[in-house]
């Protein structure tokens, strides 16, 4: 028989040995020593007296078996040996094991004569090769053309071959493998793409090493797109491939600032810790001087917590020294996420979401774009830990550290920490069996502990010593004690009393120097407390109302009307607690006193002083709800179809019996509706004073229908809509694509939506390992175009001292379409109606070339017009071979 080089029979051999054609799906197990090596000549056996075998040799050592493990092998047409040519034939879906080794081809020979096996292709009458060879060992699997393997060495040629490693493909026409570790190869091409017939790009490897799930040297390469050499290249190269996370550089792009100069950023090094926790360190370094490092982590402990980690700090110079715009400043950021799978422990739970750091981080930063975060003028953090226990009362507690801050106006407000402790309701009066009945069944309290850290500080101040000399600090004990019960059937009455003691270590103590002539107000430390309690009850009911408009035998669309209204009123009662203020005078220099000044001791305390007026007054409200029965569209159902009107529509005021004046409180007016399959929402409110205004516009007792008005005088309104489609809409399916961006965005600092923007943030593009899936083409495509539309309209009216105006009025948008399966664009922008101009816009074009991806963010004006244009490999260990530029804001004086 003939075996060509790419491994398939061209004739059934015509002398020197037998084919023995076998069944189809035929499996022989044999051990091919014992057909191909008879025993030696020179072995006696003997039977010894206990009756077993006994082998005796010569000095002469035999040759060492071929083959020293079981052969399985198997073909569907035919399976031959031929003993002249020491040769096992395996035609037509053949297969061979042996050991870790495993070989699948059109044909299988082994030659025992060179300790070899040969796999190929098998050739049909149209010239049309089928079944290549699939050889495995181990986990590595090779699918060429054809492969000579020798069992002694276990080294192999292998012509044309295929084999994936670490999400890289190896296409190369000679392999060699050396040992199970190491394989050269010759004129490779390496890729990431999908495509293997016509990948969009290759890297060509003339000669190269490859170690398997561990790296790639090779001499000269240079990238091929679409078969078209391009002169992006090296004389050499590495390339790891490894499985697992692997600690190595960060290249860093390059670039030049008008402001700033040449620069390299994001580079530096990724530190793979464990398999839970990894590390990046990253920097930036400006020709002038400027310069910012960057640390990020993440870590995951499955079935446990999850969480990410990232630290930014920037020095930057502007100008040069001795320039009269020359300036210097340092900016710092800290972000961290935390959060406990819920599995991890049913009783106790951390959680962090912290975002700290200079007020103008976002504004001043030259390593981010991120527009969310650049708009969003607060800063908030928060971390808390919380455990329950179990028990009859169940025991709650938690410890809550938080921070808020205004990049406005640089104020900081933190609680390090709160400490909470409560106890659940106890019913000491009620059934251990059976539901709750009547007033003396349904008293119940609890208690309530919080101790409190509380800090106000500046941006300037924020962690140095003056930041603590003004903490205050508090505990606060509640004790609630509540009942309710049904009065008359159809009304529900409740009834509670709250006493609270509140303990603080600030106390003033204030007095009136005559010689300076100034009030003078001494600090003192120690502990004091004061004691509260007040009283508070309400009555509600439920009325439910229906309008029909369809008798009998009419069939109208609009069926009936049904609206529910829960008219409650309230009383509160809060005692007047002198005892706990005092006074001083005011003398002036002929010693006659001129004023008495009231203060108390715990004003600039924690929680302030307690109530020292009086106060007595009822609460009025009314909510309501409306709803539409109306015929549905579908002629199938014989159900009406409900649609809600108002969500909400509530009234509510109070009046003061204990005041002197003003008694009537403003009217205040909200509601809120869904419209359009509950794509839009809207919500709107009013305030209603009755009082009216004198010249001076300032209030009086006086009601505004008694000076010549209207019943209420309107203060100020507002009407908000937000609307969200997308061309899911229609199908019934709803857009889940932006729910990854989302969350990114909130973890960033920015908003939920992206009317403000697109969270973009550059540094954290090199370590961004989400999977991008590639989208399948239509050849309809151009009949269903995906898209995205989302607004948002806001509108204030201001009228509390006849200026009658609109203080603001703004429509936000933002939007994406796919023109096609790959070209996505999107914007976001608003229009400020008030003041006639464009508010903050982005524009977004992302291109998806399959491997590569492409994407350019655009702010046309503003004073932080800017664009970014980014081209780059999606696979993450190529994720070096890239293009950034971008154009960043000019400096603002």
């Amino acid at each position: 028989m003939f075996i060509n080089m790419c491994g398939y029979a061209q004739d059934r051999p015509k002398s020197g040995g037998e084919i023995v054609p076998a069944k189809k799906e035929d499996s022989i197990t044999v051990n091919v020593n014992d057909v191909l090596q008879p025993k030696a000549k020179n072995t006696t056996v003997e039977l010894t007296e206990k009756g077993k075998d006994s082998t005796k040799t010569d000095s002469v050592k035999p040759k060492p078996e071929f083959l020293t493990d079981i052969v399985t092998y198997k073909a569907k047409d035919y399976t031959a040996f031929n003993r002249k040519e020491q040769k096992l034939y395996l035609y037509n879906e053949a297969e061979i094991y042996y050991g870790d080794m495993e070989i699948k081809a059109g044909v299988i020979v082994i030659d025992y004569s060179k300790n070899e096996v040969y796999a190929g292709r098998v050739k049909d009458s149209a010239g049309v090769y089928s079944q290549h060879p699939i050889f495995k060992q181990g986990e590595q699997i090779v699918e060429p053309d054809s492969i000579r393997f020798n069992i002694d060495t276990e080294k192999a040629l292998i012509f044309n071959s295929r084999t994936e490693q670490a999400g890289g493909f190896f296409d190369s026409e000679i392999s060699k493998k050396e040992n199970d570790s190491v394989y050269f190869v010759q004129n490779a091409k390496y890729t990431t793409s999908e495509n293997r017939e016509d990948p969009e790009y290759y890297f060509l490897l003339r000669k190269a090493k490859v170690v398997p799930d561990e790296k790639v040297a090779t001499g000269l390469t240079n990238m091929f797109i679409y078969g078209v050499p391009t002169p992006i290249g090296l004389p050499f190269a590495y390339f790891p491939l490894t499985k697992k996370q692997t600690s190595g550089v960060i290249f860093p792009s390059f670039g030049e600032q008008s402001s700033r100069g040449y620069f390299l950023q994001n580079g530096g090094y990724y530190f793979a810790l464990s398999d839970y926790v990894d590390l990046a360190v990253l920097g930036d370094y400006y020709t002038n001087g400027s310069y910012g490092l960057r640390l990020q982590s993440k870590y995951n402990v499955r079935y446990k917590f999850n969480g990410d980690f990232s630290f930014r700090y920037e020095n930057l110079i502007t100008s040069e020294r001795g320039f009269d715009d020359y300036a210097k400043s340092t900016v710092y950021n800290l972000r961290w996420s935390h959060s406990q799978d819920t599995k991890a422990s049913p009783n106790s739970r951390f959680s962090a979401s912290v975002n700290l750091g200079s007020s103008n981080y976002y504004q001043t930063s030259v390593n981010q774009t991120n527009v969310s975060n650049f708009l969003n003028n607060t800063l908030s953090s928060s971390i808390s830990y919380s455990k329950t226990f179990q028990g009859e009362p169940q025991v709650n507690m938690s410890a809550t550290a938080t921070h808020r801050q205004n990049t406005n106006t640089e104020s900081i407000n933190m609680t390090l920490p709160t400490i909470q402790a409560s106890v659940s309701r106890i019913f000491p009066f009620a059934s251990k069996t059976g539901t709750k009945n009547g007033i003396i069944q349904n008293i119940n309290f609890q208690y309530n502990l919080s101790a409190e850290n509380n800090i106000t500080t500046t941006d300037s101040l924020f962690f140095k010593k003056e930041m603590w000399d003004d903490m205050l600090t508090g505990i606060k004990h509640t004790i609630p004690l509540s009942t309710n019960f049904k009065l008359f059937k159809y009304f529900s009455l409740s009834a509670s009393s709250n006493y609270e003691e509140k303990w603080t270590f600030n106390t003033i103590s204030k007095s009136y120097d005559t010689v300076l002539e100034e009030e003078v107000t001494t600090e003192k430390s120690g502990l004091d407390a004061f004691r509260t309690y007040n009283f508070s009850t309400s009555l509600g009911t439920t009325i439910y109302g229906m309008f029909n408009f369809e008798k009998e035998g009419e069939d109208k669309k609009i069926k009936a009307i049904r609206h529910v209204m829960r008219p409650s009123v309230s009383y509160n009662i809060n005692p007047s607690f002198d005892r706990y203020w005092d006074s001083y005078e005011v003398v002036n220099a002929d010693g006659e006193v001129e004023e008495e000044v009231a203060f108390s001791r715990f004003e600039e305390s924690l929680y302030g002083a307690p109530n020292r007026n009086f106060s007595s007054s009822m609460g009025l409200s009314l909510s309501n709800n409306f709803e539409a029965k109306v015929k549905d569209k579908d002629s199938t159902k014989t159900e009406a179809k409900k649609i809600i009107l108002l969500n909400n529509l509530n009234f509510s005021t109070s009046y003061n019996f204990a005041g002197d004046s003003l008694q009537w409180s403003p009217m205040r007016v909200s509601g809120g509706t869904q419209i359009l399959n509950d794509k839009m929402s809207i919500n709107f409110g009013a305030v209603l004073d009755p009082y009216a205004l004198d010249n001076n516009n300032s209030k009086v007792d006086v009601y505004n229908i008694n000076n010549g008005g209207s019943l209420f005088r309107l203060t100020s309104a507002n009407l908000t809509m937000n609307y969200t489609l997308n061309s899911k809409s229609f199908s019934g399916k709803e857009d889940e694509s932006r729910e990854n961006s989302r969350d990114e965005t909130l973890k960033s600092g920015g908003r939920a939506d992206d009317l403000f923007g697109v969270s973009e943030d550059f540094a954290d593009q090199r370590l961004n390992n989400n999977k991008q899936e590639d989208k399948e083409s239509s050849e309809f495509y151009n009949y269903k175009m995906p898209w995205s539309l989302r607004l948002a309209y806001a509108v204030n009216y201001s009228n509390a001292t006849r200026q009658n105006e609109i203080s603001s009025h703004s429509l936000m948008f933002s939007g994406d379409i796919e023109f096609s399966p790959r070209w996505t664009v999107g914007a976001s922008s608003g229009y400020d109606l008030q003041n006639q101009g464009f508010t903050y816009t982005q524009l977004r074009f992302e291109r998806d070339l399959l491997s590569w991806r492409m994407n350019l963010s655009w702010v046309p004006f503003s004073s932080r017009s800017s664009w970014n244009f980014f081209i780059g490999i999606k696979s993450s260990i190529l994720k070096d071979i890239k293009y950034e530029k971008r154009r960043q804001p000019d400096d603002q004086l």
